[in-house]
């Protein structure tokens, strides 16, 4: 099996959503410029209002508890001992690999670069791999589920039985699930008892609403309550706490969300398949799409004002969020169709 050892030099990832880089390259295009380059839900979830005192005093202890509670009802974990909060799923990504000593990782790829690279820079051994069996030999064993970007989804028994190995071997499993909130089935979170299983979940991703910057890691409660106490007090802030809160316990928004959510993926994929490009994957929120003009396809949509997120190494990968409305999807296939 292909493996890619990951050093410790820091080099900077490309990231989707940078518009500032995508004018510089792309000076004559026309604003507004339409960002299809994350897998962030363009249509967020409804700002409640928020009180002067969320601004204006430090969080009480039974705030950041009501929002674990929230979190643990959401994504299906045990109780609120099994959750962490923290400033962003990225601020968790960098902090797991420093609560444990430099050992050996292997991360399921490919995959996006963060995990190899926070785990490089903690002083870990690390190699991004493509077989199951390869996660076997490493002290940590890191996999992206639903994947990004192709939508691999593992199964929950493949998932546990990866779990009770590394523990065994005094290691864990991390199981990154910024985008399982489109496929509820493929969270292992109602597995949050077993030990060494790390489940890291995102909120901005599915909610819309990534400034919001807040995260949650699943575990036992003793791995959940390191992590806290990594963390630190006062890590999440007043107005997340609120918008998580509130956000965590709508049910109906969630449901007609996803409905909402998988009828886009459909137009986006019927808009794709008439400019000839195959889809190979993706979820929901995001579709991965594959053909060797892509680089002509990127540059073609960059014209026009519109991002989508390409591989430097896949280039002939693209990866589609979706349109917020028909406006977007018409402006879309309009870029298609113009040389």
């Amino acid at each position: 099996m292909a493996e890619t050892t990951v050093g410790t030099k820091g080099e900077a990832i490309l990231h989707g959503g940078d518009l500032d880089a995508a004018r510089a390259a792309f000076p004559g295009a026309p604003d507004p410029w339409l960002d299809l380059s994350t897998g962030i839900n363009p249509r967020p979830y409804p700002l409640p209002s928020l009180t002067v005192e969320a601004w204006t005093r430090l969080p009480g202890r039974g705030e950041e508890e009501g929002l674990r509670r929230a979190a643990a009802r959401f994504y299906g974990a045990p109780s609120a001992d099994h959750v962490a909060a923290a400033p962003g799923s990225q601020a968790l990504i960098q902090l797991l690999p420093r609560l444990r000593p430099p050992g050996t990782v292997a991360v399921l790829g490919p995959t996006y670069a963060e995990h190899a690279q926070a785990w490089a820079l903690a002083g870990h051994r690390v190699r991004v791999v493509t077989g199951l069996d390869e996660l076997a030999a490493a002290d940590v064993a890191v996999v992206v589920n639903p994947n990004n970007p192709d939508g691999r989804i593992l199964p929950h028994e493949t998932l546990t039985l990866l779990a009770a190995r590394r523990h065994a071997a005094g290691g864990w499993l991390v199981v990154d699930e910024a985008f399982a909130e489109v496929t509820p089935a493929a969270s292992i979170a109602p597995l949050a008892t077993t030990p060494g299983l790390v489940v890291v979940r995102s909120f901005g991703k599915f909610f819309g609403l990534a400034g919001v910057r807040l995260g949650f890691v699943l575990a036992t409660p003793a791995l959940a309550a390191m992590v806290r106490a990594a963390v630190g007090p006062w890590a999440v802030a007043g107005p997340a706490l609120a918008i998580g809160c509130a956000a965590l316990n709508d049910d109906a928004w969630a449901q007609d969300t996803r409905r909402w959510l998988e009828g886009a993926a459909q137009r986006l994929d019927g808009l794709l398949a008439a400019a000839g490009l195959a889809v190979v994957g993706g979820t929901s929120l995001f579709r991965l799409a594959e053909d060797g003009r892509a680089p002509e396809f990127y540059a073609r949509l960059g014209r026009a004002g519109i991002l989508v997120r390409r591989f430097a190494d896949h280039p002939a990968r693209l990866r589609f969020g979706l349109p917020a409305d028909s406006e977007g999807e018409c402006r879309l296939r309009l870029a298609f169709a113009t040389k």
